[in-house]
């Protein structure tokens, strides 16, 4: 259990205090009694799970404590288990539950979590935060008599009930009307209200005994309205059935008065039908003579469209003819043309002098072209190898800029951190910056920007061993220098400065050699694990000894005790721990605490100086190589221009020199081909006279085929006349039948008027039955609905005898339900529930005054069960209370100091404020103070 393997404690029945030095146990002991007593961590205020009190690598821990109980003892056994932060409980060695522990536990008034029966060093602060109320009810569970706690309850509830037998109070009741706003706050004596009510609620009934008569006087009148109400749809049915009546009868007549007019019309109808026939009949002849005549048209158009055709095929024979006299023609053309030029190179060739020689010219040139080549060669070669190297060296280049600019990336990063964080710090930052030269020594950033972490997964034991202060601290090799940086031109920055050494501490060496600490798991001294300017190291070793504190791994951790024993080292570095190891001035032995170490802040993000510095000076030896190969490339490339202009210059001579000794060769070449082209020529002769010939005859052909279709034409065009002479008949006789047929048409129109006027009256007469038939359905309809009536079901004889003692006529009804409405209308402000409430008013009465004497005898037995209960809690609690005081102003009088506990009380009714005051005073020049969280010091407190 946390310290310790075994360790056994015997105290006495009187134990109230546990006291001793730094590191003897005392929480110890005190954190067994309340986890061993079914107490939670919460309760001590150390940890806030159970298995963080187990022993560091042990597995399971054991708490067992034995109480004092008659007949026989009480061992209760706690073990705890580490891998799932849970407890077994065992009552004399026996498994039980939790709940059982805490049932016996609460049998022998044990309260762990009641801070004045079991007071923790750490809870010494929440005892002083405890109000009067809290600390009247802590005192009185844990060592007043049980009932005593109980009879408190007792008041605080009788109380409780007596107010409320005793006010009832009304929180504002807001009315609203016509805009207005009225709140009433009401506070009245419950039993006075209700009397009062109850005189209310009699005087009401007074009125709604007026209200119910008139109710009744009311529906008197509705039930007569609703009786007419459900006799007016009859009537109205009843007048629309006697019209459908008579319009029924007028449309019969109309019918068979159109009948014996469409049989006088009939034989007229019957001539002016068959005159249209007829004349549909040459109608239609007419059409067809029509279509024949436009199909013999149509032959016609195709005759004249072959003769066009014809002559367009002798125009093209024709026109073929010419173009081959214009072919023949060409071709003579050309052959003079031929002979022209042939004599013309032959006379060319005749005055051309003998060849002179032309060789050593050409092998002159040869030579000279052939040496520039090879230096061209040479310089495209030196040209490729400089411009490969001046890539490598760009690329090489860039490589160095995107490093440097990644370094510039984390610097900026890690001044933006310092920027967010400590904002004047930055701004000192960039004042240094601009002012650098006015300081005679060098001065070194803030920290956390010049401390360098080798692996950034380190820095959280750098930034854990040194202050926040110092990692955002400027440091100064003159003090000088630092003082005038403090001034700053009189800004008023807050940072810190810090002044390295004199004798510098950068190089000392640690106590021992880290070798000698390989076996506890060490790997590394802190100032190992970064770099830093010589001014800041020389600090950090001075003022953190970061050259003498080692750095562990789990493995450590898990030998910590051996290390301290063995080792004697101040601080040490775990995986995830820091411990600080000191010797006890009291009595002499080590003393160790750990922390967790806190994640890093400020340097997980580091810059290698070193390795920017070698960055910037390749980026310096690269540009200065550049610059020499571009000077020497640019000589090469206007080297190589001017070889090409000389080379084009040779190139030119030689071309002129070839062409001299070509030209011969080239006019005999021509003069051959020519004579073959000539030959050509004459052999691709045309014989005009037989193609005139062939022409004449193909022109004989088409002439003959002419010849025929114009016969053919002239037959159509004949077909066609008489075609014409036919139609003209029909059409005149078309025209006489036509106007046969409208002559009649006329006579018979003066008796076709009649005839519709009848058709009219009858269709207007049975669309007018057909909607009075709809209308008499719908009424019908109606009537039974108001009447509440099935489809097939007859009026009942109560409804017609009620309907014999009303109006007959729909006019008559209006009148008489205007009548009844208006005198149902005077009765306003009556509805059915006036005489629900009727009755549910005398209903409250009897109710309400039985319930003022059931709450009067009520009120009269609570007020005398709390003076019973108050007088059996009071003179106890009293007592309970001096003897404490006495005692307590004892102590405090034995200390040269006063102290009182006396029982507070505001209202002597008001049982739930009651609370114990304590008051003390440790100076003699000072008043009585209440005891609070803010008043006294902590020792004050503690002692208190």
């Amino acid at each position: 259990f946390r310290t310790y393997d075994v360790c056994e404690v015997h105290p006495g029945p009187n134990l109230n205090m546990i006291v001793g030095a730094n590191g003897t146990g005392k929480s110890s002991i005190v954190c067994a009694i309340c986890l061993g007593l079914a107490g939670k961590p919460s309760f001590i205020g150390r940890a806030d799970k159970v298995a963080l009190f187990v022993k560091q690598g042990c597995l399971k821990g054991v708490v067992e404590i034995e109480l004092s109980k008659a007949p026989d003892n009480i061992i209760i056994t706690r073990e705890i288990q580490v891998v799932n932060n849970t407890s077994s409980w065992f009552i004399n060695r026996k498994p039980t539950t939790l709940k059982t522990v805490e049932e016996q536990i609460a049998a022998l008034n044990i309260q762990v979590d009641n801070l004045c029966q079991f007071l923790p060093q750490d809870k010494v602060g929440e005892f002083a935060k405890l109000s009067k109320i809290e600390l009247l009810e802590a005192t009185e569970k844990s060592i007043g008599p049980p009932e005593i706690y109980q009879f408190h309850c007792e008041l605080k509830n009788f109380r409780e009930k007596e107010r409320e037998l005793e006010v009832n109070v009304h929180i504002i009741e807001t009315e609203r009307s016509d805009c207005r706003e009225i709140s009433i706050i009401k506070f009245n004596n419950l039993c006075k209200e209700k009397t009062n009510s109850l005189e209310k609620m009699r005087q009401r009934l007074e009125r709604y005994k007026q209200d119910v008569e008139r109710y009744h006087e009311r529906k008197r009148h509705l039930d007569l309205i609703e009786m007419l109400e459900r006799k007016k749809p009859w009537v109205e049915y009843e007048n629309i059935r006697q019209q459908h009546e008579e319009v029924k009868q007028s449309r019969d007549r109309a019918k068979e008065e159109l009948m014996n007019l469409k049989e006088m019309q009939s034989p007229m109808t019957k001539k002016i039908q068959e005159t249209e026939e007829y004349f549909n009949s040459l109608d239609m002849q007419i059409r067809d003579k029509a279509a024949e005549i436009k199909d013999v048209s149509q032959k016609c158009k195709q005759k004249q469209d072959a003769l066009e055709m014809k002559d367009k095929q002798i125009d093209e024979i024709h026109q073929a003819l010419r173009m081959k006299k214009d072919e023949e023609m060409d071709r003579q053309r050309k052959i003079r043309n031929t002979h022209k030029m042939i004599e013309d190179w032959k006379n060319e060739l005749n005055t051309m002098a003998v060849c002179e020689d032309l060789q050593p010219q050409t092998d002159a040139v040869n030579n000279e072209l052939k040496k520039l080549q090879e230096e061209r060669v040479n310089i495209d070669s030196d040209i490729s190898d400089l411009t490969a190297e001046k890539m490598n060296q760009e690329r090489e280049n860039k490589r160095i800029i995107n490093c440097l600019e990644q370094l510039n990336n984390i610097m900026n990063m890690k001044e933006e951190n310092l920027k967010g964080r400590f904002r004047d710090t930055h701004s000192a930052l960039m004042w240094l910056r601009k002012n650098n030269d006015k300081f005679k020594k060098k001065v070194c950033e803030p920290m956390m920007l010049e401390i360098n972490m080798k692996d950034n997964r380190h820095a959280k034991y750098v930034e854990n061993h040194i202050s926040a202060n110092d990692m955002r601290a400027f440091v100064f090799e003159s003090r000088e220098d630092m003082e005038m940086f403090l001034m700053r031109d009189h800004q008023k920055l807050r940072v810190n400065a810090v002044c390295a050494p004199a004798e510098s501490w950068a190089e000392r060496l640690p106590s021992r050699p880290i070798e000698e600490l390989h076996r506890y798991g060490f790997f590394s001294y802190l100032r190992e694990l970064f770099d830093a300017p010589h001014p800041v190291m020389s600090y950090l070793c001075s003022q953190y000894s970061v050259h003498d504190v080692p750095v562990g791994t789990e493995k450590t951790r898990n030998m910590i005790e051996r290390i301290i024993q063995e080792t004697k080292l101040r601080q040490i570095y775990t995986a995830e721990e820091k411990y600080v190891v000191k010797v006890s001035a009291y009595t002499n032995l080590t003393v160790s605490t750990n922390t967790s170490l806190r994640p890093a802040r400020f340097l997980t993000s580091s810059v290698d100086t070193d390795e920017r510095r070698q960055l910037e000076n390749q980026q310096q030896d690269i540009d200065n190589t550049l610059k020499s190969l571009g000077g020497r490339l640019t000589t090469l490339f206007e080297r190589q221009k001017h070889l090409e202009r000389r080379d084009n210059e040779l190139r030119q001579q030689k071309k002129e020199l070839l062409e001299r000794r070509n030209r011969r060769r080239q006019l005999e070449s021509k003069i051959a081909v020519k004579y073959d082209s000539l030959k050509q020529l004459e052999q691709d002769a045309i014989n005009l006279e037989k193609e005139s010939e062939q022409a004449n005859v193909k022109i004989k052909e088409i002439n003959i085929q002419k010849a025929r279709l114009v016969t053919e034409l002239m037959h159509l065009v004949k077909n066609c006349i008489s075609l014409n002479i036919l139609k003209a008949d029909l059409v005149l006789q078309s025209t006489t039948v036509a106007a046969e047929k409208n002559r009649l048409e006329s006579e018979c129109k003066a008796a076709s008027v009649q005839l519709k006027a009848a058709e009219q009256q009858f269709r207007e007469l049975d669309d007018r039955k057909r909607v009075l038939t709809e209308d008499c359905k719908e009424l019908l309809k109606k009537a039974r609905q108001v009447c509440k009536l099935s489809p097939d079901q007859h009026l009942p004889k109560e409804f017609q005898t009620a309907f014999q003692a009303l109006p007959t006529t729909v006019e008559e009804i209006d009148a008489f339900l205007n009548e009844e409405k208006t005198r149902a209308s005077c009765f306003t402000g009556l509805n059915g529930s006036v005489v629900e409430e009727y009755n549910k008013q005398t209903q409250e009465v009897e109710q309400l005054t039985e319930y003022l004497e059931e709450k009067k005898n009520e009120l009269d037995n609570y007020k005398q069960n709390i003076s019973q209960v108050k007088e059996r809690w009071l003179n106890p609690l009293k007592k309970l209370i001096e003897q404490i005081n006495e005692k307590f102003s004892n102590f405090f009088s034995s200390m040269q100091c006063v102290g009182e506990v006396d029982l507070h009380v505001e209202n002597e009714e008001d049982y739930d404020k009651y609370g114990i005051r304590i008051r003390v005073k440790f100076h003699s020049s000072t008043e009585l103070h209440e005891l609070n969280p803010y008043h006294q010091s902590g020792g004050e407190k503690s002692v208190s």
